[in-house]
C-alpha cells in the first residue's frame, strides 16, 4: 500500500510568473548584463548562467542569501555567524523517556571572507550600491568574473574554469558541480519573469563544449573521503562523534545512536531544516559530542554537501524519537525568518542528495515523506509547543519538487474532494510579522504558504491551534506560528467551497483560504482519508506510531506509553492519509554501552495531514475510503 517511489526525471527548470513589488532593483529583461558583458569582456551566455546559479536572476529588493550573497550575482559580504533558534526549546532528540539537554550554541564563529568587497573595488563602487542597485551589482559580478578569467576567450566553453573559482568553492568537486551546473543552463536555455518582474532569457547554446580539463590546473583538493553520496556531487566526510563523554555515566554519550538502518529500522523520511548559523559554526556543533546531529548539511554559497553521521545511524535532530529512528536529517545553511533566500546551487545539490537517498531507501517522494522540520509532530502534548518551524514558509517547495524530478500536483479539479495547495511562489505573498521585530510586517516574499480563516473572509480570525495556544485564541501572522498554515504539495480533504473561498478539515476545524487561480501542472487525483469509525464521536491523534504494551514483553524495553495529542478528530470530518501503514516499532537506545533493542508492534496507525504537522491515528479507530 505505501506508494512507489517516483520515477527520478532529469532536473527541471522552471519559469516563473512574479508582479515587480517596487524596490531600487527594478529593471528590465538582458540590458544590463549585455553592458556589463561588453564593458568586461565576459560572454553574456556566461554571465548570465552565473547568475542563475545564484539566485535564478532575481534581486530580492537587496536582501541577503543565506550565506550573505547580494543581487542577481551573489555577490557575497562578510558572514558573522549570528545563533538564531535552531536546538534552543526542543529536545532534538525526541524521547521523552531519555530526555536530553541542549545548552545552545556555541560562540559565534568568525565571519569568512566575500566577494563583494572585491567586486566593488574592481568597479570602483561603494560596496552598499553593489547590494541594492542592480545594475551596478551585474557589473560588479561580470567584473570579478572577468578577473578570474585566465586563458579564457571569446570561446563560451574556455570559460569553465572561471565559472569554478566563481562559486567559491574550496573543492575541486564542488568547484566543477558548480561549473557544470553553469553549462547545463547555458546549454538548455531558460527564461524567467523575474521578481522585479522582467523577463530575462539565456538562449539555448546546445554546442557549446566546457573545457573542463582547465580546471585541473587549479590544483584544488578532492573532498574527503566516506561519505554517502551520489556521484560527482563533491560531498565530505566530516564525522560526528559517538563517545562516552562523562565515564561515570553510560548515559551521557553523543550525539548518536548506532544503529543498523534499514535492516533494523526502515528509513521513511527525509526532514529539510535550515542552520539558524553559519556553515562554518554548523560544523563546529555538530563535531561537539555534547550537541546534537543530524546527517548532512549543505552549504548556501556553492552547494557543497558534508555528512556527519552514518545514514545507518539514528542522528538527533527532529524532536520526535520515532521520526528520528526513521528519517535522515539534512540541514541548509540559513535562518527561516530573516530577509534571506536560498540559492539555486543550495536548492539543486539538495535535491542531487534527496533523490539519491530516496532512491536507495526507497522513500516515496511527496510531502507525507519529505517533510519540514516544521511538519514533525510532537510527541506527546507536552512537547507540541516547542517543536521547531524551520525552514519556515519561504522555503520553495514546489521549485524544490521540480527539481527532485516529482513535481507536485495541481490544484485539482474545481469539484474535487481533495486539495493540494501549490500557489506560485512568486506572487504569493503573504503577509507575515516578526521576521526582524516582534509584530513588525515582514518585506513582501514568495512563499508557498496560505494562511487559513474561520470563515471566507480575508479580515476573519486565523484558525487556532491548541497545541500551540491552549486557550483556544486564534493563530497569529508571525512568522514563527504555523498554527493556521498550509504549505505547497500537503493535501487536504474539502469541506466547502464558496464565492472564490475553499474550506478544509485542518486541526478539528472547518479552515478557509481563498483560492488561488489554478496552476497548469500534473492533476492532483484522488486521495485515501480517513473518518472517524461510525459510532465514535471523535478519535484521538498521535504523535508517533509506537506499538502496544504487551509489545515490549521479554524484550528488555521499558514499555513506552501511547499518549494522544491535544488534537482529535470528530465524527464527520475526513483527512487525507500520506502513509497508509508506516512502521509500529520502539527503538530502545539510552546508553552508551545498549542494549540496542528495536521493539515492533501489532497494532497499525495511518499518517495524516492533521494540520500543519503530520500526524498518526489507529488504523482501528478509522475507516479508509478513496475520495475523488
Amino acid at each position: 500500500m505505501r506508494p512507489a517511489t517516483a520515477a527520478l526525471a532529469a532536473t527541471l527548470l522552471v519559469t516563473g510568473l512574479v508582479t515587480a513589488p517596487g524596490n531600487a532593483f527594478a529593471a528590465s529583461g538582458n540590458a544590463d548584463y549585455a553592458e556589463a558583458a561588453r564593458e568586461f569582456g565576459v560572454p553574456e551566455p556566461v554571465l548570465l548562467g552565473v547568475a542563475y546559479l545564484g539566485s535564478r536572476w532575481d534581486s530580492h529588493a537587496g536582501s541577503p542569501s543565506r550565506a550573505g550573497g547580494y543581487g542577481p550575482m551573489h555577490l557575497t559580504d562578510a558572514v558573522p555567524a549570528e545563533p538564531g533558534e535552531h536546538h534552543d526549546a526542543e529536545d532534538p532528540r525526541g524521547d521523552p523517556s531519555r530526555p536530553l539537554g541542549v545548552d545552545g550554541h556555541a560562540d559565534p564563529a568568525a565571519g569568512r571572507p566575500g566577494t563583494l568587497a572585491r567586486a566593488a573595488e574592481l568597479t570602483d563602487q561603494d560596496p552598499a550600491r553593489l547590494r541594492t542597485d542592480r545594475r551596478e551589482n551585474i557589473r560588479g559580478g561580470a567584473a570579478l568574473l572577468a578577473s578570474l578569467r585566465g586563458d579564457a576567450g571569446e570561446d563560451l566553453g574556455s570559460w569553465y574554469a572561471a565559472v569554478a573559482r566563481y562559486s567559491g568553492a574550496d573543492d575541486d568537486a564542488t568547484a566543477r558541480r558548480f561549473a557544470d551546473d553553469v553549462y547545463e543552463v547555458v546549454r538548455d536555455g531558460a527564461t524567467r519573469v523575474t521578481d522585479t518582474g522582467d523577463t530575462t532569457t539565456l538562449a539555448a547554446h546546445p554546442d557549446v563544449r566546457p573545457d573542463t580539463a582547465a580546471l585541473d590546473a587549479l590544483g584544488l583538493p578532492q573532498p574527503r573521503a566516506g561519505a554517502e553520496c551520489p556521484a560527482r556531487l563533491g560531498c565530505e566526510w566530516v564525522p560526528a562523534p559517538y563517545e562516552n563523554y562523562d565515564p561515570t555515566d553510560p548515559g551521557a554519550y553523543g550525539n548518536h545512536d548506532q544503529a543498523d538502518r534499514p535492516n533494523d529500522l526502515s528509513i521513511d523520511y527525509i526532514v529539510i531544516h535550515d542552520t539558524e548559523t553559519s556553515y562554518e559554526q554548523t560544523l563546529e556543533l555538530v563535531q561537539d559530542p555534547t550537541y546534537v546531529s543530524w546527517h548532512y548539511t549543505i552549504r548556501s554559497r556553492d552547494g557543497h554537501v558534508a555528512q556527519h553521521v552514518e545514514n545507518s545511524d539514528v542522528a538527533w535532530h527532529a524532536g520526535n524519537w520515532f521520526v528520528n529512528s526513521h528519517a535522515i536529517g539534512i540541514e541548509h545553511e540559513g535562518y527561516a525568518a530573516q530577509g534571506s533566500w536560498y540559492t539555486e546551487a543550495m536548492y539543486r545539490n539538495s535535491a542531487r542528495l534527496v533523490r539519491y537517498l530516496a532512491d536507495r531507501y526507497d522513500v516515496p517522494l511527496d510531502r507525507a515523506h519529505i517533510l519540514g522540520h516544521d511538519n514533525v509532530p510532537g510527541t506527546t502534548p507536552g512537547t507540541v509547543a516547542g517543536m521547531h518551524w524551520d525552514p519556515g514558509p519561504y522555503w520553495d517547495w514546489s521549485h524544490y519538487f521540480d527539481l527532485l524530478g516529482a513535481p507536485l500536483p495541481t490544484w485539482g479539479a474545481p469539484h474535487s474532494g481533495v486539495v493540494t495547495p501549490n500557489p506560485d511562489f512568486a506572487t504569493n505573498r503573504p503577509r507575515f510579522t516578526g521576521c526582524e521585530s516582534a509584530g513588525v510586517d515582514c518585506p513582501s516574499r514568495g512563499s508557498t504558504s496560505l494562511l487559513l480563516h474561520t470563515e471566507p473572509a480575508g479580515d476573519a480570525p486565523l484558525v487556532a491551534d491548541v497545541g500551540l495556544r491552549p486557550d483556544g485564541s486564534p493563530s497569529t501572522r508571525a512568522v514563527s506560528d504555523i498554527g493556521a498554515r498550509i504549505d505547497a504539495g500537503q493535501r487536504f480533504a474539502v469541506a466547502e467551497r464558496r464565492d472564490g473561498w475553499t474550506a478544509i478539515w485542518y486541526l478539528g476545524q472547518k479552515s478557509w483560504f481563498r483560492t488561488p487561480e489554478p496552476r497548469h501542472g500534473r492533476p492532483s487525483g484522488p486521495a485515501l482519508v480517513v473518518t472517524p469509525k461510525p459510532g465514535l464521536a471523535q478519535v484521538p491523534v498521535y504523535g508517533r506510531a509506537y506499538p502496544e504494551q504487551a509489545a515490549y514483553a521479554g524484550t528488555g524495553a521499558p514499555p513506552q506509553s501511547v499518549l494522544p495529542l491535544q488534537y482529535a478528530m470528530p465524527a464527520g470530518q475526513r483527512y487525507v492519509v500520506g502513509d497508509v501503514d508506516p512502521p509500529v516499532d520502539y527503538y530502545f537506545a539510552q546508553t552508551w554501552d545498549g542494549p540496542h533493542v528495536v521493539v515492533s508492534g501489532q497494532d497499525r496507525y495511518h499518517q495524516v495531514f492533521l494540520g500543519h504537522r503530520v500526524a498518526y491515528v489507529r488504523a482501528a479507530d478509522v475507516d479508509l475510503s478513496l475520495v475523488w
